[in-house]
């Protein structure tokens, strides 16, 4: 759990140090600071699918998971529904900024695949990651929206403990040992590589309709695991 308490605190930081410039950042200080976002994702999201998979047990897994995933996220429009929410929000002031941060900080692949990775391996170095990107992101979006920005801190608090603990009940079941983890860091890497080339805006992947990949592998040990 001390990954997400630390995500958390980097958000409170970076929300208190926006806050108190409340100037804004001029622009070219802020592309800087999203292409090295962007390469960090990327870098990390690549790290993520080398090291895990040889150990994968169905090397194809992850294709057909992305592709399944694919479908069933633009199925039901998951990046089109919160643009469209985002954009019905715009110029309402704090408003729009909680729900713009909330988003960011939470729909990430950093922070679902994180804290299962935290509870199963105690491996944090996605959560770690991600506060240090929370953290930039943070201080950015209050340069704008100003203190008001901390309010998204105890929202991702819950929404990686929910995951944390999901992960956690579950660490003596077969289902979640190593080779459905595998799995996940594998389409985890993919989905992280994809929000690096959003943010360095070489290709939109629409990465949000991707995440419904990540429960393909889940379905696949189950299945797996009824039949056998």
């Amino acid at each position: 759990m001390i990954g997400t308490i630390v995500n958390t605190g980097c958000i409170l930081a970076g929300s208190l140090l926006g806050g108190l410039l409340k100037k804004g950042l001029p622009e070219k200080y802020t592309q800087a600071l999203s292409d090295a976002m962007g390469l960090a994702a990327i870098v990390l999201g690549v790290n993520s699918f080398v090291q895990n998979i040889p150990h994968s047990e169905f090397p194809v897994l992850f294709i057909l998971s992305l592709a399944l995933g694919g479908i069933a996220g633009t199925a039901l429009d998951l990046d089109g529904r919160v643009n469209r929410y985002l954009s019905a929000r715009t110029g309402e002031g704090l408003a729009h900024g909680l729900v713009s941060a909330s988003l960011l900080f939470c729909v990430g692949t950093f922070s679902i695949v994180g804290p299962v990775m935290s509870a199963l391996k105690g491996d944090n170095t996605f959560l770690y990651t991600n506060a240090t990107l929370d953290l930039v992101t943070s201080a950015v979006f209050a340069t704008t929206y100003g203190f008001g920005i901390m309010l998204c801190a105890p929202i991702l608090f819950c929404w990686q403990g929910l995951f944390y603990l999901i992960a956690t009940l579950a660490a003596s079941s077969p289902l979640l040992q190593g080779p459905l983890v595998n799995e996940l860091a594998v389409v985890g890497g993919v989905l992280i590589v994809s929000s690096g080339l959003s943010i360095l805006k070489l290709k939109d992947c629409k990465t949000l309709n991707l995440l419904p990949a990540l429960l393909v592998p889940v379905l696949w040990y189950l299945i797996k695991g009824w039949i056998l």
